[in-house]
Parts: structure tokens; C-alpha cells; sequence
């Protein structure tokens, strides 16, 4: 969960280190630093932004055409100075960067401190460099093979970069369950390295993506690649489709308002060259292989984390309801720890924005060897869990800057809809008139979006009422349920106010004693098969005195009567409406967040891509 980069080349590495921290510094932001190679290795590293980094090292030696830079999501020791990356080995000779974690950290560090070493952090990341500084000192071998031997003995998650002042025009780089993208020079001369391509578009888009337990040796001339059995492999070039304006704010002040308004767009992509709604026609490129054992599987399981798992949840109602697949929707981070039954022919889709969440991967990979078939929706081009998948879909909701996942969502429900139909009309479980309407309605939800963010102003003017509120109750029924929960974690994430969603007929259940004038309660209530239950519910909260948030379709005429403050989004079909009731839910909590002073692209103790279990 931190960000990593590199360079060696010709340039002076320090600007480019700034700048690509920067650009990562949504994968981890309480502390960041650098290490820069001139006739020793210069560690300049500070708690806080990048920002404070730059004012520390405005009067030091920043010279250097070989440099590493970190931007740290703490997990081993506290947010401060000494726990700040980069880490020198015992002898300063060598320098360290690592996203993951190690975890038999402890046991490594009490043998290190029985042979003399000692440790001026609390981080597991000291104890790695210093550990591979002991068995180069041991073998008498190189830093290379040092680090290969090292890889055999750690246990955990790994995306490291290792300088030494031995072979100051060289960089070490391997990784194993942390991402870790390599960039090469357009002139052939420097090399980048980076946890993902953000740093590295700038400058190039030709890329390899490090496998697990491959090693690269970078010099400015040359990459080679092994892994930790010393076996050469051959590097793939991969070429990036990603433009530099991506990943800039536009003329946004916040890269989530940016991102909850490029929602139309984002959607539109992922919906390109999938559909023709005129005549029925619904594919998805990246399945064709195994089509046929998705058509004819017996149940479908659904792991991710998150904002991921809550578009699970809608895809689980699409699929049985069009396709009559029963679906089952697990958080990857307890999928592996109850040996769940999975048997050969089982169908599993992993949903991950990054494509290189831990508890994901691990989920996969279980199932992948008790013989299911494996299909991944992920947002990043090349990442490890769009690897580790028999087949997938790319969503192309384009970079995702902002730590709450926003078109990430919308993206996941739309290519997960376009599986969920895809399965009835191969299923034929729905007629053709049918899936056809249902393709039409579909196609028009991105005007459908364009029209709910013309609501900002309205909802802006809402939120000033609840700044100061403590906690939010969020209720939803059928499909909107998971909006419900969608629209808590958001508000959760960046505003820090408590928030929780709940099913709406689940709230007699317990929730219902939490509600007194002080409870703000926001209800999904568009017009579907439960509208008028859910009109129920709305009474039972005022009858209890609860401020009413409610998002209704648009022209509702009995909801507006009975509730504090009234939302309208345009109508679509029950399936599709969490593409549309969401975008006032993402709005609200940006607008509350924003007005109770907090970073919104950067919330505390959060970090965009959770590659640690």
C-alpha cells in the first residue's frame, strides 16, 4: 500500500522522484522519502505530504542520476522520521524501498540482533535490508545473489528496490505479491520503476510488468531479469494506453469531483463495442475461451473487498435474476481462511479496481487450485490479478486517483451487468424482446448519470445541513441495498463520520433504536417492486423523528411528502438504477467531507491499492 519509484539514467533522478511521488502518493501519504546515489548514498526522508519533503531537502545535496523515492502507508511502526523510506543497511552502504509486508520480520531481527546489527526503526523493512547485507557479508557474494538467497528466507509480500554504494550505476528491483511496473527509456539510456505506470507515463509507455519472484538487475543500459532460481525469463514489452492528462486534476480541485464527473465517460467505455441494443448483441471479448463453462456452471462465486464487493452484490442480483445462476458473494479477506467448498467447474469472478489487492489474489489462487475457472474485473491494464485469471473484462474507467473508488464502481456494476446478460440470453433464460430492452435501458445510463450530476448544487446545499452530524444511517431494499452500503462507505471514508447501511426492512432489527432528531437518515426509495414497503419504512423513521434524506425517481409525488430533503434521479429498469442512485450518495459525501475540512483524495490511514493482507 505504499508507493515505489525509481530511476537510473541520465538525468538527475531527484525531480523525477518528486514528481512521481506525487503522483503516488494516493497509495500511501504519512510519510515519504528518497535515496540518491552521488559518491555515497544521500537518505533524505520525512513524516507527512511530499510537500514536507521537498521543504527538508530544499538545502540538501540532491545530486544523483541514480535515485529511489518511497511514499509509505505505515504498517510496522508509527508514522514518523526513522520509519520513513528509504532504509540504509547496517553499513549505510545499502539502501532500501519495499511495499508489503514481511512477516517473519521479528524472527529475522532477533537472529540479525544476535549477530551485532541494530536497528534504528520499528519497520520490518530495515530488518529486510540489513538481513540482506548479513548474507552478501556471509557468502561473500554479489548484491544479486544476496538478494536471491534473501527472497528464499523472507516470508510475506514484497516490491523492493535496492541501492548500494558498491554499484552505484545499479538498481536491484524484484517483487512477489506487490506490483511492480518497470518503464525503459525512449532512448534506450534510463530506466524507471514505479508500483504503477502513474509516474512513469510522462516519460514512457513502453513497460514491463515483474512477475512474482522475479528479480530485475537495472543499469542504465540494460534490464535482465531472473527469478529467485536463477533462471533467466524474457522480459514482455508492454505498451501502455494511458494519457498523461489522466492522471492531472483538469481543472478539478479534487481528483474524486473529477472522477465522480467523468462517470458518463467512464461508463460509455466500458459499455463501447460490448453492445448493440438494437439487435440484441451483448459480448464481452475477453471470455470467448471459456464461455461455455460460465454458460453451463452451476454457481458462481464472487470474491472482493470494498467498494468491490458492493458491486459484487448487485452482479449477484443481476445474474440470478437474468441468468438463474445461483451466486454467492464472499470478502476475499475470509474466503480463504473458512476452507470453503470449491469444486471443479465452479466459476469464480474477482473484482478489484488495482487488480492487486492481497486478500484478492490469494482468494484466486485458492480456488484456481481446486480447479474453478477464473474471471477477473479490474480496472488496471497488465496488474496481477488480471494475470492470474483464466479470462477477464477490463472496465476502462481510466486512472482512479481518488482513495474512495468512485467510476471504479460504476464501471465494475456496468462490465458486471454485461456479463449478467450475456449469461441469460447464452443461458436462454430471458426472451429476446426482453434482453433487448434491457440493452436499450442500459445503453442510456450514461445520459442517466450526466442528468443526476446536474444535482451537485442541490445536494452541495444539503450537506451544509449535515456537517456536524455524528453518524448516518443509510437504508436501501432489492437493488439498491448495496447502494445503500456503497453510499455509507463512502461517507465513512472521507468525511470520518460514523455511517452504516443496512437492508430497510432490517432496520426494526437494531438500528431503529439509534434514530432520534439527531439521526440523519438517507433512503434509497426509486420506484421498483418494493417501493411500497420501503414508503413503510420512511414512516417508521419519522415516526421516530429522523432527518430523511430520500432519493427517489424522478416525478415521485408521495415520498417528497413524508421526508426532510428530497433527491430525484432519473427512472431506468431496477437493475441498472445503482449506476444512477449512487452518484447523489458519492456527491453528499464529497460535499460533507469538503466542508468538515478534510482531504478528500487523501483520507487518513487510508490508501488507494491494498496489496497487504
Amino acid at each position: 500500500m505504499c508507493g515505489i519509484v525509481g530511476y537510473i539514467g541520465q538525468r538527475e533522478a531527484y525531480p523525477i522522484l518528486i514528481k512521481g511521488l506525487k503522483r503516488l502518493e494516493y497509495r500511501g501519504y504519512d510519510s515519504s522519502g528518497v535515496a540518491l546515489m552521488d559518491s555515497s548514498i544521500n537518505i533524505y526522508k520525512k513524516q507527512g505530504k511530499v510537500a514536507e519533503l521537498e521543504t527538508f531537502a530544499e538545502s540538501k545535496n540532491k545530486k544523483g542520476k541514480v535515485g529511489i523515492g518511497h511514499t509509505r502507508w505505515a504498517t510496522h511502526g508509527v508514522p514518523n522520521d526513522t520509519n520513513a523510506h528509504p532504509h540504509y543497511s547496517g553499513s549505510n552502504r545499502l539502501a532500501i524501498i519495499h511495499n508489503g509486508i514481511i512477516e517473519n520480520y521479528s524472527v529475522l531481527k532477533q537472529d540479525l540482533e544476535n549477530k551485532g546489527h541494530t536497528f534504528k526503526s520499528d519497520t520490518d523493512s530495515e530488518v529486510f535490508i540489513h538481513f540482506i547485507e548479513e548474507i552478501q557479508n556471509q557468502h561473500q557474494c554479489s548484491l544479486e545473489e544476496a538478494v536471491r538467497l534473501a527472497l528464499h528466507k523472507v516470508v510475506g509480500a514484497y516490491a523492493i528496490i535496492i541501492m548500494s554504494e558498491d554499484n552505484p550505476n545499479q538498481l536491484i528491483a524484484a517483487r512477489k505479491g506487490s506490483p511492480l511496473v518497470i518503464g525503459i527509456g525512449k532512448e534506450q539510456d534510463e530506466f524507471f520503476v514505479a508500483s504503477d505506470a502513474t509516474p512513469i507515463i510522462e516519460y514512457t509507455n513502453e513497460v514491463v510488468y515483474l512477475n512474482d519472484d522475479e528479480i530485475a538487475v537495472i543499469t542504465n543500459n540494460s534490464l535482465a531479469i531472473k527469478n529467485i532460481e536463477d533462471i533467466p525469463t524474457t522480459p514482455y514489452i508492454h505498451t501502455l494506453d494511458m494519457e498523461l492528462e489522466s492522471i492531472e486534476k483538469g481543472g478539478y480541485d479534487y481528483f474524486m469531483l473529477k472522477e465522480i464527473f467523468e462517470q458518463p465517460k467512464s461508463i460509455r467505455d466500458a459499455l463501447r463495442g460490448r453492445l448493440i441494443a438494437a439487435n440484441g448483441h451483448v459480448a464481452l471479448g475477453g471470455i470467448h475461451k471459456y464461455l461455455d463453462k460460465l454458460v453451463k456452471a452451476k454457481r458462481i462465486v464472487i470474491v472482493a473487498c470494498g467498494t468491490s464487493w458492493h458491486a459484487g452484490l448487485v452482479a449477484e442480483y443481476i445474474m440470478e435474476e437474468f441468468a438463474r445462476i445461483p451466486v454467492e458473494v464472499e470478502y476475499a479477506s475470509e474466503f480463504r481462511y473458512r476452507n470453503p467448498i470449491i469444486e471443479e467447474g465452479d466459476v469464480m469472478i474477482a473484482i478489484s479496481q488495482s487488480g492487486e489487492t492481497a486478500d484478492t489474489l490469494a482468494a484466486i489462487e485458492l480456488a484456481k487450485n481446486r480447479g474453478a475457472i477464473i474471471f477477473g474485473v479490474c480496472n488496471v491494464v497488465g496488474s496481477s490479478i488480471a494475470r492470474a485469471t483464466h479470462e477477464g473484462a477490463y472496465i476502462h474507467a481510466g486512472p482512479e486517483i481518488g482513495v474512495a473508488s468512485t467510476k471504479a464502481f460504476t464501471g465494475q456494476v456496468t462490465v458486471l451487468a454485461l456479463l449478467g446478460l450475456m449469461l441469460a440470453k447464452e443461458r436462454k433464460t430471458i426472451s429476446d424482446n426482453q434482453l433487448k430492452d434491457l440493452l436499450r435501458q442500459l445503453e442510456q445510463i450514461p445520459q442517466k448519470v450526466e442528468q443526476a450530476l446536474k444535482l451537485n448544487n442541490q445536494i452541495e446545499k444539503i450537506a451544509k445541513d449535515f456537517v456536524n452530524a455524528r453518524n448516518f444511517l443509510y437504508l436501501g431494499r432489492g437493488y439498491n441495498f448495496p447502494v445503500a452500503l456503497e453510499g455509507a462507505l463512502k461517507l465513512k471514508e472521507i468525511s470520518y463520520i460514523h455511517a452504516e447501511g443496512y437492508p430497510a426492512a432490517e432496520m426494526k432489527h437494531g438500528p431503529i433504536a439509534l434514530i432520534d432528531e439527531e439521526m440523519p437518515v438517507v433512503v434509497i426509495a426509486t420506484r421498483d417492486n418494493s417501493y411500497d414497503k420501503i414508503l413503510s419504512n420512511i414512516e417508521e423513521v419519522k415516526a421516530r423523528r429522523g432527518k430523511v434524506i430520500a432519493v427517489v425517481t424522478e416525478g415521485d409525488a408521495a415520498i417528497p411528502k413524508k421526508v426532510d430533503y428530497v433527491i430525484e434521479v432519473p427512472s431506468t429498469h431496477d437493475a441498472f438504477m445503482p449506476l444512477v442512485s449512487v452518484i447523489p450518495l458519492q456527491l453528499l459525501s464529497y460535499h460533507v467531507a469538503l466542508m468538515r475540512g478534510c482531504n478528500v483524495d487523501q483520507p487518513r490511514n487510508l490508501a488507494k491499492s491494498v496489496t497487504v493482507e
